[in-house]
């Protein structure tokens, strides 16, 4: 079976294709290469007979119609997305292109090659909108997000997914294009950019660079770990219900200063020179917009379609220190384009 994953050189994408081609899939990858598309993060399946690498924009038409119509896949997983929040911030209209844009001209290229197919073939095709926990806005100290949440985004970029969110729906409810979606809490592991929170303050530790953390640290997030989203991403798009929309989380909630400070624990453990790593803790000026809290209840692809985490928080995070620690040169090419700096700034958001 032949499967797309657009943004396919990402943190989450990567991990994805990983899994299918070792899996024996047919995999086409489409990515752009911008500042985070990475070919370092495909080095596993280079060579790979069932691996194909396309440069492309999903906002490209042509390119987009040329892939669906050489490859002719069964399905489509969609990640192509500006996806950091602090750069959405500084270059909204960026974020709009390709999130909204490109996941448009995306839906329309799938639904006429889905409509050019047989009745057989249609029938098993499959569309996934992968998603995010942020186009729900934020929660109270309680409470939990289900795909019954009210959207009500407060970044550009979640305005962004969540537009991009209801295009699929819509193309399901006005096309019958066999679409489903899924929204996801915050990823963790190996191969994801340096500018991202858990990266950035085990690079940071191990160089001694202030650890910066927006506000108190008191934004709570729900983590899990990619290897677990590749599969619940899998067993949706394998069993889930056409039009249906499942929220993917480990159910993991931690408060950012407390997750800095297990990693400075960590730090501390592997690199005692330069302990305490707390000490390189530096509270920053909140970003706009930062919602309190997210958590997800996983329960009903849980339920419906048997999926369940697999990696402990704890040992998850450690053995990501483990990687970027192993892993220097990787991390010093894929910060070609990023140098720890701070972006997001509100001054340069007013």
């Amino acid at each position: 079976m032949t499967v797309v994953v657009t943004g396919g050189a990402g943190f989450i994408g990567s991990a994805l294709v990983r899994a299918l081609v070792a899996d024996g899939e047919y995999v086409v990858t489409v990515d752009k290469l911008t500042y985070a598309g990475n070919l370092d993060n495909l080095a596993p399946v280079v060579g790979c007979e069932n691996h194909v690498f396309v440069r492309a924009d999903i906002c490209d038409r042509a390119a987009m119609a040329a892939v669906f119509a050489e490859h002719r896949p069964r399905s489509v997983y969609h990640l192509a997305a500006e996806s950091h929040v602090d750069r959405t911030i500084d270059a909204p209209a960026t974020c709009v292109e390709t999130n909204i844009v490109g996941t448009a001209t995306l839906l329309e290229v799938a639904l006429r090659y889905w409509r050019s197919l047989d009745a057989a073939e249609r029938a098993g095709f499959r569309f996934l909108q992968v998603s995010t926990d942020e186009v729900y806005g934020e929660l109270g100290l309680t409470g939990q997000f289900t795909d019954q949440s009210r959207y009500s985004p407060s970044s550009p970029y979640s305005a962004s997914k969540a537009g991009a969110d209801h295009l699929a729906r819509a193309w399901h409810r006005t096309y019958g294009l066999p679409v489903l979606v899924s929204n996801c809490s915050n990823n963790y592991g190996p191969y994801q950019f340096p500018e991202k929170l858990i990266p950035l303050m085990v690079l940071n530790g191990l160089s001694g660079k202030p650890l910066p953390v927006y506000g108190q640290g008191s934004n709570i997030r729900d983590w899990l770990h990619v290897d677990d989203h590749v599969s619940a991403l899998r067993q949706i798009v394998a069993k889930g219900r056409v039009g249906e929309t499942y929220l993917v989380g480990a159910r993991s909630e931690l408060r950012n200063i407390d997750l800095v400070r297990k990693l400075c624990q960590l730090l501390d453990l592997r690199e005692p020179k330069g302990a305490p790593h707390a000490r390189l803790i530096t509270y920053v000026t909140d970003r706009p917009g930062h919602d309190a809290r997210y958590a997800i209840d996983p329960s009903k692809i849980e339920r419906e379609l048997g999926w369940q985490p697999s990696n402990d928080l704890d040992k998850g995070l450690a053995a990501t220190v483990d990687w970027y620690i192993d892993n220097q040169e990787w991390c010093c090419r894929a910060s070609r384009f990023y140098q720890q700096q701070r972006l997001g700034r509100p001054s340069e958001a007013a």
